[in-house]
């Protein structure tokens, strides 16, 4: 039904457009004056349509569905409203999935087809009045806009506040999401705290989230220090910006400063595309390739590496991140005035002193904000360490043995059907709190260093 009503609905806004732009120029030809420009009367009267319609459907999005199942609800004989929460919300689901033919009238109680037909007239009822009601209310806001239309009314002004308004909003709405991620995950996380101690949480060196569901189990050690999960963390990050650094800065300072238009134009769009793989399928490339590479390489010098060694894992994704950070410090190398090199070379230094001494300096807050920006990207990277890492939570920085991160672990723990009231299902919360507060700090971090060494130059 939305479809049609969305078509109908953009269909109107068009027409009511052109209408309106058509009779603002029939007001300036006859007056010879009008304040703003003809299309600004068009949008002014598509929104007066479109504003109060949008509103409608917005609010039956939210509420229809709990007022219809509280009216059915209220339908339900007594001996059903009695149950417990969690069967009513069976039955409900029965009905439901009975009304729109999901299943066949297998049910509990002989009510039930009853209560899906009353469920299905009570959506069609509110479908038809929402479909009427947003056209009607909508060509009366219209009818209210288009007789306001006069040489001096200030459409555009309207227009400007309008748009002002949607960015307001847009700003607000990616702040009420962060907030919402943040609280969901700091809820759950606190649900932990409350039965493992924060500081065994934060400073224990063993990990081993398995719970015992009955008396005596084997097996069931319930640890949960993060310390190796961190240290496999920061050990695959730095194996990974030990490689994208280097490689991702070099090429930046190479395609901003010595390279032709020509090999500009065919390297740039490469790194764009190795930046465009999905992380599965470097996570592909790190099982398949890198791993057995690593390892037949360690065995020819007589080492033991592991086939899920943090070595292979991290110089992944070091390839991963090299396009972030070329890319972002090619902008910010480009972006030194050309007047800085001239100076120096004015000054008799030669190309290399001259990005050595003066560009680099002056693009040093945007690299290293770059770098750190590519940092938090592999901190928080999932699907090549869960494909290439290993599951054993091992306190070690030793490159070539296998370690675990944070990440995997929240996808080990929340993998399958959970209840969300054991420790170890909770644990997933804390450690996606800890990662989302290191990463916010390096981004602090970040902000501040650019704010601290930029400098402006005309």
């Amino acid at each position: 039904m939305f479809s049609y009503l969305f078509v109908i609905l953009m269909v109107f806004a068009i027409f009511i457009y052109f209408y309106a732009k058509k009779y603002s120029i029939t007001i300036r030809n006859q007056s010879g004056y009008l304040h703003s420009l003809p299309q600004y009367y068009g949008f002014y009267a598509s929104l007066w349509f479109l504003i109060p319609s949008l509103i409608i459907i917005s609010l039956y999005l939210i509420f229809a569905e709990s007022f219809i199942t509280s009216t059915l609800i209220n339908t339900l004989p007594n001996d059903i409203k009695t149950l417990s929460s969690a069967e009513l919300n069976l039955v409900l689901n029965d009905i439901k999935n009975l009304a729109v033919g999901n299943i066949a009238n297998s049910s509990s109680f002989t009510e039930i087809t009853e209560a899906a037909n009353f469920y299905n007239k009570q959506n069609q009822l509110i479908d038809k009045v929402v479909f009427y009601s947003s056209l009607i209310i909508g060509l009366l806001t219209f009818t209210y806009a288009f007789k306001t239309i006069s040489s001096s009314y200030r459409a555009r002004n309207f227009i400007e506040s309008a748009i002002h308004v949607l960015l307001f909003g847009s700003a607000l709405i990616a702040i009420f999401v962060t907030a919402g991620i943040l609280l969901s995950v700091l809820f759950e996380a606190l649900r932990f705290f409350e039965v493992i101690s924060f500081s065994d949480f934060l400073f224990g060196l063993s990990w081993s989230p398995q719970m015992a569901i009955r008396e005596g189990q084997i097996g069931s050690s319930g640890l949960f220090g993060a310390v190796p999960l961190f240290a496999g963390t920061i050990l695959i990050s730095l194996i990974a910006l030990l490689l994208a650094v280097p490689i991702g800065l070099l090429t930046a300072i190479y395609l901003s400063e010595y390279a032709d238009i020509k090999v500009r134009a065919i390297i740039k769009p490469i790194l764009e595309i190795l930046s465009g793989i999905p992380t599965v399928v470097y996570g592909f490339f790190a099982v398949v390739t890198v791993a057995p590479f690593i390892r037949n390489i360690g065995s020819m010098l007589g080492l033991d590496i592991a086939s899920e060694s943090a070595l292979g894992v991290g110089l992944v994704m070091g390839i991963m991140i090299i396009p972030l950070i070329s890319s972002l410090s090619d902008d910010v190398i480009s972006s030194v005035p050309q007047s800085m090199r001239e100076g120096s070379y004015g000054l008799g230094a030669t190309k290399s002193e001259t990005i050595k001494k003066v560009i680099l300096p002056a693009a040093l807050p945007g690299i290293i904000g770059g770098i750190l920006l590519a940092a938090s990207r592999a901190i928080g990277e999932t699907m090549i360490v869960v494909m290439a890492a290993g599951l054993s939570a091992k306190l070690s920085f030793n490159p070539i043995e296998a370690v675990t991160t944070v990440t995997v672990q929240i996808v080990t723990l929340l993998t399958g059907d959970q209840e969300f009231d054991s420790p170890k299902t909770l644990a997933a919360f804390a450690l996606g709190l800890t990662l989302f507060v290191f990463t916010l700090f390096l981004n602090f971090i970040a902000l501040k260093i650019v704010r601290k060494y930029r400098e402006q130059y005309e």
